[in-house]
């Protein structure tokens, strides 16, 4: 995370903050409007691929029909890459959860690709580009009527705002951005500096709530209460994901290098459309899209799976992510990685029959999305949240710390992009030392 948070006599007297509170307010619904038209545009396409033209046709849309529909989706996203201005925003594979703004003109392409990845089935959640489309469009907006608010304020803003409502709360945006103000030596409390941030993300979670979104809750049995065993068997859940999601990481560079070693954006987008399709065929839909759906689904069907089944949902998701990841395609990997996560706990659940079902599951997503997020408060949210139940969370913050142990010398969950080349004759810049591509 490299948001700059600004220091207290910038953004954080009373008076300012008061004065501030309205704009950000403002931002919090415009970033959910956003959300919400990406989220009813992709819901639209998808109905047309695999309900509305498989119906017509009278074709299967669980057989031959994904790698059809996946594959083309690769086209179509390389031909966008390769005409739109701004070839459809940063690699994804590359960038954090807030990446950087970007010109305006960028922004359709960026969207469309968006769009035809959350329709098509491919396995990557819509967080990445939509706040990066937010963010361009809060700096530009402010830019233009309110000068005065810094550059940096208008993306703190439109960050948080867009994680309100990603994750239906401003918890997690509180949470996220914890981390990154504890990091700034500045005057004023923490509560000041999280005063903007959190107006943006409840205006975005209360304006995606009265646009009728879903809630981010499942509905699953309620922890019994702590107990002596549950430490030792949700440190070993919870670290055995964070494996399977330290495996995953460790081969997403060589994924990544294969797939760029096509070069041309339409090649390396259909073969890796083909892939996923190749996969979703062996998976099922389960296994598809950005998975938030599908672990209701896979949550509510629990008891129609065996561990071996479990363990080959998982498996598929995560090399299916990999793929989406480093094929070009734009997206976000907390929402997969969030379902892995699912399947892991229901696989520990599986294996350790006596261990209680939302806590096994809280074990899951709290251990894969550590890897992903590298964020102990974003990965207990998650957990929490999936688990639906206030009482894991003692138990959960015991838990976080043997993992964070197996995991705090891993790279990010990223590929460091190129270092810029160096003009003739000058020295080159040597590479991060925690590059994930150097791996």
């Amino acid at each position: 995370m490299t948001l700059a948070v600004p220091p207290r006599d910038e953004a954080s007297s009373p008076r300012r903050l008061l004065v501030l509170a309205v704009p950000a307010i403002a931002i919090g619904i415009i970033a959910a409007l956003v959300l919400w038209t990406v989220d009813r545009l992709a819901e639209a396409l998808d109905g047309l691929l695999w309900d509305t033209v498989p119906g017509a046709l009278g074709v299967d849309p669980s057989g031959w029909w994904i790698v059809l529909v996946l594959t083309l989706t690769g086209v179509a996203v390389g031909l966008v890459l390769t005409i739109a201005p701004g070839h459809g925003g940063p690699d994804s594979a590359t960038t954090e959860l807030t990446p950087p703004s970007l010109p305006l003109r960028a922004l359709p392409g960026l969207a469309i690709v968006t769009i035809l990845a959350l329709a098509g089935g491919v396995s990557l959640g819509p967080e990445n580009p939509v706040i990066t489309i937010n963010a361009t469009i809060i700096v530009a907006l402010l830019a233009r009527l309110l000068p005065q608010i810094p550059t940096q304020i208008a993306m703190l803003l439109a960050t948080s705002a867009t994680i309100g409502a990603l994750f239906d709360t401003p918890v997690a945006a509180a949470l996220i951005f914890t981390g990154v103000v504890a990091a700034v030596k500045a005057g004023g409390s923490l509560w000041d500096r999280l005063f903007l941030p959190l107006a943006s993300a409840g205006a975005g979670a209360i304006t995606m709530h009265l646009l009728g979104a879903p809630p981010f809750a499942f509905d699953l049995p309620p922890y019994p209460g702590p107990e002596s065993i549950d430490l030792l068997t949700g440190a070993l859940v919870a670290c055995g994901a964070a494996v399977v999601g330290l495996a995953a990481l460790a081969a997403f560079p060589f994924v990544y290098r294969a797939l760029h070693a096509m070069r041309h954006p339409i090649i390396v987008t259909t073969v890796g459309g083909f892939l996923l399709g190749i996969l979703g065929l062996i998976g099922g839909p389960i296994t598809m899209f950005k998975g938030l759906e599908q672990m209701g689904q896979l949550l509510q069907d629990e008891a129609d799976y065996d561990a071996t089944q479990l363990a080959v949902i998982a498996g598929i998701k995560s090399i299916a992510l990999l793929v989406a990841a480093s094929a070009m395609f734009r997206g976000g990997r907390v929402f997969p990685a969030t379902f892995i996560g699912v399947a892991l706990g229901l696989l520990g659940h599986a294996l350790i029959p006596s261990m209680p079902l939302g806590f096994a599951v809280a074990c899951g997503v709290l251990g894969l999305t550590l890897v992903v997020t590298r964020d102990g408060w974003v990965a207990i949210f998650l957990a929490v949240a999936i688990g639906g139940d206030i009482a894991l969370l003692p138990m959960l913050c015991v838990i976080v710390l043997p993992v964070w142990l197996l995991v705090t010398g891993a790279p990010e969950f990223r590929i460091q992009p190129p270092a810029p080349v160096a003009p003739t004759g000058a020295p080159a810049a040597p590479p991060p030392p925690d590059a994930a591509s150097a791996r």
